[in-house]
């Protein structure tokens, strides 16, 4: 058995919330203060013990792969990671049982668009069958959430709770001390047809493990960052770039821009006569001028002239010139005001 630490990430999804930027890129590969999501969520691992070691394996879908294969290639080339393709969206479970001959050994499984911050060093010293992040929610009835008896011991994942008495949200993180005992539960939840709107949901293979005796714990976490939707990814935006993210000192040598921190802005982008900030990144050879821009986003290559933008997201390659507006404006995209 290869006993090496497998780090899963189910993201083939087809990122509707995202729209109109999933059309034209996978949704781990938009930016964020900096980086791609897709960094983001590889970085919140380097805590665990045998991160240096571990394999990932990324569940993608068909049309993901032009664009993630190169980028693995360019960012990520010392890692080992093992990519498996989902044809059909049938769901999170569906997705790691496509896997199943890579998850032997401890497992960690994190969503695409699910950031956390948490120490993850304990892991070498856990004896439960499995870990579920959570986070307490003051109305937990839009989230899955965790039932736990008193010894601690969780009994059930409860996909949309009723009531609010139960706040334990799972926030989309897990740990399996034996990776193959969740595929044996996916393989019989797979039997069973537990399933919804055609798609297999990981909270019931995880019941279906606890049914069968495995002891599942639950971690509080203090952070949980979505990056799912586009109000979310500006918070997210805005949390990172007020913790550490923040390049203000460099940003600032810049002649013709004032700059109000935070704020990210990459080094081969060209701004002239602009205020930007505060909580606002910029990637690469971007093209600014005459702008004054607030908690916005603007991905690579997009070029913006005589423009008010606030609580944006702007593509990659977009072309925008104008006046003062809100925006949520796709790849390649060119609009004139």
């Amino acid at each position: 058995m290869n006993t090496r630490l497998k780090i899963a990430v189910p993201m083939a999804g087809l990122g509707t919330r995202m729209r109109p930027h999933t059309w034209s890129k996978p949704k781990p590969l938009i930016h964020v203060a900096g980086k791609t999501v897709f960094d983001y969520v590889l970085d919140q691992f380097s805590s665990v013990p045998g991160y240096e070691d571990a394999e990932y394996v990324l569940i993608i879908s068909p049309n993901q792969a032009d664009q993630i294969e190169p980028y693995i290639q360019e960012k990520h080339s010392e890692k080992t990671i093992h990519i498996v393709v989902q044809e059909q969206m049938r769901g999170q479970s569906d997705a790691l049982y496509l896997a199943k001959d890579l998850l032997d050994g401890p497992l960690l499984m994190a969503f695409s668009d699910t950031l956390i911050e948490t120490d993850l060093s304990f892991l070498a010293d856990v004896k439960e069958d499995g870990i579920a992040w959570v986070k307490p929610t003051p109305d937990p009835r839009r989230f899955g959430v965790a039932e736990v008896n008193k010894a601690g011991y969780i009994t059930r994942l409860i996909e949309k709770p009723t009531d609010i008495t139960n706040n334990l949200v799972v926030v989309g993180f897990y740990y399996f001390r034996d990776g193959q005992a969740l595929i044996s539960a996916i393989q019989k939840q797979i039997e069973r047809a537990i399933s919804l709107k055609g798609e297999y949901f990981l909270a019931d293979a995880i019941n279906i493990m606890i049914e069968d005796g495995a002891k599942f714990k639950t971690r509080i976490v203090e952070t949980w960052l979505d990056a799912g939707k586009p109000d979310a990814l500006l918070e997210t935006n805005k949390y990172l770039l007020d913790h550490g993210q923040d390049n203000t000192a460099i940003a600032s040598q810049r002649e013709d821009v004032t700059i109000i921190p935070p704020v990210y802005i990459d080094s081969n982008s060209t701004i002239k006569n602009c205020v930007l900030g505060p909580h606002v990144s910029i990637s690469s050879n971007c093209e600014i001028n005459n702008a004054l821009i607030r908690n916005s986003i603007i991905e690579e290559g997009a070029t913006i002239n005589e423009m008010v933008l606030e609580n944006s997201l702007i593509g990659r390659n977009a072309n925008v010139k104008g006046r003062a507006e809100q925006m949520n404006i796709g790849d390649n995209s060119w609009i004139e005001i």
